[in-house]
């Protein structure tokens, strides 16, 4: 990908779990080329260790942090308030932060976590944070991550919330279709809103080696589970770096209204961005709307424009 190296100067970028892994590469990547990023970070320790660190690495951008908890529905709107006190602009979102195969707990608002985290944060955040988008000048974006596991999700609208029976993976596989079924509905209510300067794109960065991965065998107290996940991220994970580039490439890159960008390598897991065709459950319309009026409904957050 050679388009996007110039693209982002002089924009506003916000990523959510911008202190770590693919959040603080494709950060640092978009620093280094000269944007202001906000590092969206549910610790500001960490976010600020992040931001010290960029400024020792690169100097063409700025990078500034700001609290944010994706669990917490509060804590979204506190965010979205201080982001449009400092800014009036907004040229790409993010939507990057995850939680993985957690045992299972409750955000503050009592959703599963991981749908809380993946799916009804980011879908809270981006509503809030739309009338910026669209109210700033040329083309702006929003950035989806989700995960080749979404190939085995489905939305179970029965036990959203996994109340009644809880897997981690399970739980994890039916958010990260969730961010699909956003990410494509998102953008065919642009569509049907005639809105062509908003473009919704979706991710996913194969098999890279972050702390996600270790996130869960550590809440669950499994040595084992943590020792398999190390071994197989030594073994054959890709990097941080390379595992950013989808979300680089869906962030800059002509051509990518609607698109599916992930690595181009053996099973997805690595390589070099490309779009990419999801699962056929991801373009079921009728499950979009459906996830869509639940979201609205559980979040209490609705989208200002007249796509339905």
């Amino acid at each position: 990908m050679t388009a996007w190296t110039d693209s982002v100067s002089g924009q506003t970028i916000v990523v959510t779990g911008a202190n770590s892994g693919i959040g603080y590469a494709a950060t640092k990547a978009f620093v280094a080329r000269g944007a202001d990023v906000v590092l969206a970070c549910r610790s500001i320790e960490r976010g600020e260790a992040a931001v010290n660190q960029l400024r020792t690495d690169v100097s063409d951008g700025s990078a500034t942090v700001l609290e944010l908890d994706l669990a917490d529905l509060d804590s979204i709107r506190a965010f979205v308030q201080a982001f449009e006190t400092a800014h009036d602009e907004l040229d790409v979102l993010c939507n990057n932060a995850g939680v993985m195969a957690i045992p299972r707990s409750e955000t503050a608002d009592g959703f599963e976590t991981q749908f809380g985290v993946n799916h009804l944060g980011h879908f809270a955040l981006t509503g809030l944070l739309l009338e910026t988008l669209l109210e700033t000048e040329g083309e702006t974006r929003i950035v989806t991550q989700s995960s080749a596991v979404h190939e085995q999700g489905r939305i179970d609208f029965e036990d959203l919330h996994h109340e009644d029976s809880y897997n981690r993976w399970t739980a994890y596989s039916q958010s990260k279709l969730a961010n699909l079924l956003f990410a494509y509905e998102l953008q065919r209510r642009l569509d049907r809103a005639d809105i062509e300067d908003l473009v919704s794109v979706a991710c996913h960065p194969g098999y890279a080696a972050t702390n996600l991965q270790k996130r869960g065998p550590e809440q669950s107290g499994s040595a084992l589970r943590l020792w398999l996940m190390k071994a197989a991220n030594a073994l054959i994970a890709q990097s941080p770096e390379q595992g950013a580039l989808p979300m680089l490439y869906a962030a800059t890159e002509t051509d990518v209204r609607g698109a599916y960008v992930g690595p181009d390598g053996v099973r997805n897991m690595r390589g070099h961005p490309e779009p990419q065709r999801s699962s056929d459950r991801s373009y079921d319309e009728a499950t979009a709307e459906r996830l869509w009026s639940v979201s609205e409904e559980l979040t209490g957050v609705t989208y200002g424009f007249d796509g339905s």
